[in-house]
C-alpha cells in the first residue's frame, strides 16, 4: 500500500470526506465494471458502485490493514450487487438467441485478417458469451466475471468473497463447465432455428 494512500485511509476514517474522494477515485472506474458486468444495466451499476461507497465511507473505520484496501473495496461493491441482484429477483431466459443474418457462430476463428466477415464473426462471438454468462447462476458468473473478465487472481478472489482458495478454484471450474454447456446449447439452438428456415 502506498503511504500516501494509508494517510487517505486514516484521514477518512477521522470523517474528512475530500481525502475520502481523492482515496476513492483510483476504484470508481473498475467498481464500476464489477458492477455493471453482474447487473448488466448502467443505472443500476450506478446505483450501486454509490451505496457501496457509501457503506465503504461509514465502515473505513473498521478496516485494519490485514488486506489491500483494493480487495476489501471490490468485496463491499460485489456484495453490493449481489444484494441489488436478491432484492430485485432477477431471472434469466434461457430462450435467448442471437438474431443475426450469418447464421452459425463459429467459436474458432482460423483466419486472423480482419475482414469485415471476421470482425462481425469476433463481434458476434463476444456476443454469444457475454449472453451465456448472464445465464449463469449468481455464484458462478461473479467468479467468472472476477477471474476471466476483470482478471483478479485467485488468492484476490479469495479475499474479496471471503471464501476458501479452494472454494474459489472449484466454482470457477464448475462455473466455466457450466459457462461452456450454455454455450454449445445456444449454438445447437441457433442450428436448429436455422435449419427450420432453410
Amino acid at each position: 500500500m502506498k503511504k500516501s494512500e494509508h494517510i487517505l485511509i486514516k484521514k477518512s476514517s477521522e470523517g474528512d470526506v475530500d481525502a475520502f474522494e481523492e482515496l476513492i477515485k483510483d476504484y470508481e472506474k473498475r467498481a464500476y465494471n464489477i458492477a455493471y458486468r453482474l447487473l448488466k444495466n448502467s443505472e443500476d451499476a450506478m446505483d450501486v458502485v454509490q451505496e457501496a461507497f457509501i457503506k465503504i465511507y461509514k465502515s473505513i473505520r473498521e478496516f485494519k490493514f490485514k488486506s489491500s484496501f483494493s480487495t476489501w473495496v471490490y468485496r463491499i461493491v460485489v456484495n453490493t450487487s449481489i444484494d441489488f441482484m436478491r432484492s430485485k429477483k432477477v431471472v434469466y431466459s434461457l430462450n435467448e438467441v442471437i438474431k443475426s443474418e450469418r447464421g452459425d457462430i463459429n467459436i474458432e476463428i482460423a483466419d486472423y485478417e480482419n475482414t469485415p466477415e471476421i470482425e462481425l464473426e469476433k463481434k458476434l462471438t463476444k456476443e454469444l458469451v457475454k449472453k451465456s454468462i448472464d445465464k449463469l447462476d449468481d455464484i458462478h458468473r461473479t467468479v467468472i466475471i472476477l477471474r476471466d473478465i476483470q482478471g483478479f487472481s485467485y488468492n484476490e478472489i479469495s479475499e474479496i468473497l471471503g471464501c476458501s482458495l479452494g472454494t474459489v478454484k472449484s466454482r470457477i471450474s464448475r462455473g466455466r463447465i457450466a459457462l461452456r454447456e450454455i454455450i454449445l446449447k445456444e449454438m445447437e439452438h441457433k442450428d436448429i432455428k436455422l435449419s427450420q428456415k432453410e
